[in-house]
């Protein structure tokens, strides 16, 4: 009987449940949608943590059904998920409050209050990361304050993907890649930091046991095997924040594997053998989800979102059934010169992470004349959000991390425009894989080496990611990028003052 790993990824719209087989091919999948995350006030975003287990349920079945396979067959389970959600439980395992997740930032005066009690030179040291509102300490501590008749109930804490776990084993437990988002690990040790906790004034029996991500932690329980159609008994393993599990995916796991994804935002992404710290906080420090290994990762708010934003307020009529939008965007866009004809994007339509860490940037349209047209400008936003990426290559070769082959994902990756122009403006080779199903396929690696299938991480990526394209820069192309790149990075300190007015 042929073996079967199942990766099941928690995100913020939906649950996916991915079944792989012993050859690495992905066998089947599923994906149930959440319901819309609330935003009771501007900056906040909360999510039902039950509604997350019901789609993991129904996303399974689903699954199991379409490969036609019972859940006996399935040897072992894997996790990814949003990372930086604060899940809050009573002493009985109820969900407290709704989860405050990755995208909810109302927690700008715990994080000062944070960094001033610590120090932000120490909390960098201590956590490699400065605190930002996004991380979930921040969010218990704004509980507390705000809501002291909630944080009286909680006795225990945990993140997006490990509630789904804990309904589906009972255990209580997270991994090393997901735990580095909460800023309450000590990311170079990879356990919790006692400082930063004594800081917080939080208790360590609030949080999870900690394992590496390919670790079995705990089991398919009773009621888990009724809920989703798997078998008692059937091990699971801790799994990975989306990010790490994403290049799993994609095979960047030893150091000099680098990826470079373009969702809504944008994200580059390296391994590392040690961690690798940033001392202005620019970048995030985090363990990765191979045993031993870390990896940094620099981010674009609005990469992919920079288009889409474009594409809902500005394209022409709608577009005939069978036809994507995107597409004939960047269609449109290849009929413009690389470099725009000297049109720039600076994608800061939500404020910037990387390399500004300013929350009150703006996007800019710089350099227009009469003769742009709409392919100039869509052409110049393609460009933007790879001149922003390119940023975070900027600070990695600060910092002496190694950049030798570059993998491309998310949706930049499905454009051939947009891939060629991230070749030029990196100036550099780079690879497109086969599986494009990003941390849903990654947790079912990290099942697949708990189940013993593969003996380590690397062994499993070695034999299942397969890269099927490699596009390498245009040498007329790559003077002209470099050129107008250069420009590109004066545009933020010739506007920060009217940013900051």
């Amino acid at each position: 009987m042929q073996t079967y790993v199942l990766g099941i990824d928690v995100g913020t719209g939906g649950t996916r449940a991915l079944i792989m087989g012993a050859d690495g091919r992905v066998f089947a999948s599923a994906t149930e949608e959440h319901e819309a995350f609330a935003s009771p006030q501007i900056g906040w975003a909360e999510q039902r943590p039950e509604d997350w287990w019901r789609a993991a349920g129904i996303a399974i079945r689903k699954a199991l059904a379409k490969g036609q396979l019972r859940g006996e067959q399935i040897s072992c389970v894997g996790f990814s998920g949003q990372m930086h959600g604060a899940v809050m439980l009573d002493e009985r395992g109820d969900v407290v409050r709704p989860a405050l997740i990755w995208c909810d930032v109302r927690t700008e005066k715990q994080c000062r209050e944070l960094t001033e009690r610590i120090g932000a030179e120490q909390l960098i040291r201590l956590t490699c990361n400065p605190a930002l509102a996004n991380f979930t300490v921040t969010k218990l501590l704004w509980t507390r304050e705000n809501e002291p008749e909630n944080w009286t109930r909680v006795r225990s804490v945990m993140l997006p993907k490990d509630y789904v776990r804990f309904r589906l084993t009972g255990e209580k437990a997270t991994d090393v890649a997901d735990a580095s988002g909460t800023l309450l690990l000590d990311v170079a040790k990879r356990e919790w930091s006692g400082e930063v906790l004594q800081a917080a004034e939080l208790d360590r029996s609030l949080l999870p046991t900690l394992h590496e991500s390919p670790e079995v932690c705990g089991e398919v329980s009773a009621i888990g095997a009724e809920a989703t159609g798997l078998a008692v008994g059937t091990p699971v393993v801790a799994g990975a924040g989306d990010q790490a599990a994403g290049a799993i995916a994609m095979g960047v796991v030893a150091p000099g594997a680098v990826s470079a994804t373009i969702g809504t935002s944008g994200v580059v992404f390296a391994a590392t053998d040690r961690p690798a710290l940033d001392p202005k906080g620019r970048l995030h420090t985090f363990c990765h989800a191979v045993p031993g290994r870390w990896h940094v990762m620099g981010v674009t708010q609005a990469a992919g979102l920079s288009l889409r934003w474009f594409r809902d307020q500005f394209s022409r009529a709608p577009v005939a059934d069978g036809q994507d939008p995107y597409e004939l965007l960047t269609a449109e866009a290849a009929t413009a010169p690389p470099g725009a004809d000297g049109l720039l994007w600076a994608p800061y339509l939500m404020g910037e992470r990387t390399p500004h860490l300013d929350p009150a940037a703006r996007a800019v349209l710089a350099g227009l004349t009469a003769s742009h047209t709409r392919a100039h400008v869509v052409r110049a936003i393609l460009e933007g959000v790879a001149f922003s990426l390119k940023d975070t290559f900027g600070i990695f070769a600060e910092m002496s991390v190694p950049v030798r082959n570059i993998r491309l994902g998310g949706g930049g990756a499905r454009s051939p425009l947009w891939r060629q122009i991230q070749a030029d403006a990196y100036g550099q080779d780079v690879e497109v894989v086969e599986a494009d199903e990003g941390a849903a396929f990654g947790a079912a690696i990290l099942a697949a080496v708990g189940a013993g299938m593969w003996p380590s991480v690397d062994a499993a990526c070695d034999s299942v990611v397969r890269v099927v394209q490699c596009i390498s820069p245009i040498a007329a192309n790559v003077s002209v990028m470099s050129a107008a790149g250069n420009a590109y990075r004066r545009i933020y300190p010739a506007m920060k003052s009217i940013f900051a007015s």
